[in-house]
């Protein structure tokens, strides 16, 4: 698709629109489009409304769309973790979509969704795509600050090793489709009588059959296992950050391998507060080191350091520390670390600091201007 097109403003709805309302609007621009409508077909944009259709009823790939745009389809892999979508237009299978849509029942859906692999013709056979596998991997705050490399144990779907994924041994053509994995059947639509096609129901599609049937996947050609798979974890990575493994969850028996989903769960720091790519760190000090200024040491994601409290530091005071936060997955740019002051009112006092106190109290401490213009102000 041109990076210039805009998949929502292509079905004509906003960015915010809801899966009810994307699918509602595919649905009266199929029948618009459709090139067997004699009115108003239009082959070039029922291609067009197909694509942002599969894009935008996809969860996956609609977050990716909206937060890098086409780039996140350009097969580059510079967005969002490992790998981008091998995504390519003409491997939209519009049957698959017209049967989402409008099911086999609806009067258009049973007259076009079985004869579309690729728009303008069949495919010889007919594949299906893996599952896709989502899991979630708790990480510690300096894991997700620095990046770190995880196992984790996944029950998959892979291919059979002992029929090569193929389900049986002595293949041979399918009668009943010629190896086309289709079959061809005439069907009433509402624009007439249609020649369409369906999966061949001998071969599921395939394009042969086997003489044997293989004893470990019952014929499936795939079957259940437990992989272990390293997962490098980049650093900044955030709550919600996601990775995506191209072609690492279930097999299918007939067409590519499903993808792997990562996202990740930070568990809370005990001192510091996560705010984009910033972190934050509250400092309690008493009155005297506020009033008279101090040094006090501070950690920080790279060690210690000696920070300078300048005297008269106010409450909730927030000094920077340019640099010292987190790096994004997605830049060289590191944040910034901010250390809020907050001043401690002491509530236990011995006998010789409230005299202190009270000298101080009698000392005329009034004189600062905000006090002073309060007090003109009641006056």
């Amino acid at each position: 698709m041109n990076s210039k097109k805009d998949y929502y403003e292509l079905l004509g709805v906003s960015k915010t629109a809801t899966d009810e309302e994307i699918k509602r609007a595919f649905r009266k621009l199929a029948k618009m489009y459709h090139p067997d409508n004699k009115e108003t077909g239009d082959e070039a944009k029922f291609k067009e409304i197909g694509e942002a259709y599969a894009i935008l009823s996809d969860p996956q790939k609609r977050k990716a769309y909206d937060q890098y745009g086409s780039a996140a389809f350009d097969g580059t892999g510079n967005f969002g973790g490992q790998g981008g979508f091998n995504f390519n237009a003409s491997d939209i299978d519009l049957g698959d979509i017209l049967r989402h849509v409008f099911g086999e029942d609806d009067d258009f859906g049973s007259s076009f969704t079985s004869g579309f692999s690729s728009f303008g013709g069949g495919r010889k056979q007919r594949t299906s795509r893996g599952s896709d596998i989502k899991v979630t991997i708790p990480l510690t705050f300096e894991e997700a600050a620095f990046g770190c490399e995880k196992t984790i144990e996944v029950n998959l779907k892979t291919s059979c090793k002992t029929c090569d994924g193929k389900g049986g041994f002595n293949e041979k053509t399918c009668s009943k489709c010629g190896g086309r994995g289709v079959v061809l059947e005439q069907v009433r639509s509402i624009f007439g009588v249609m020649q369409t096609q369906k999966v061949c129901p001998d071969c599921m599609g395939k394009g042969v059959t086997y003489q044997n049937i293989c004893s470990d996947c019952k014929g499936m050609g795939i079957v259940n296992e437990k992989k272990s798979i390293k997962i490098k974890v980049p650093e900044g990575v955030d709550s919600g950050h996601e990775l995506r493994l191209a072609g690492k969850g279930n097999a299918s028996s007939n067409g590519e391998n499903g993808d792997l989903y990562v996202d990740f769960e930070i568990k809370e720091h005990p001192l510091f507060e996560r705010q984009g790519n910033d972190i934050y760190l509250e400092l309690p000090i008493n009155v005297a080191e506020a009033t008279l200024g101090c040094e006090k040491e501070i950690p920080t994601l790279t060690g210690n350091v000696i920070l300078e409290i300048k005297p008269g530091t106010q409450n909730y005071t927030k000094l920077k520390l340019k640099g010292k936060g987190l790096k994004s997955p997605n830049s060289i740019m590191r944040g910034n670390m901010y250390v809020v002051v907050n001043i401690i009112i002491p509530t236990k006092l011995t006998l010789s600091q409230k005299k202190l106190f009270k000298e101080l109290l009698d000392s005329n401490l009034d004189n600062e201007d905000e006090i002073k213009d309060f007090n003109r102000k009641m006056k």
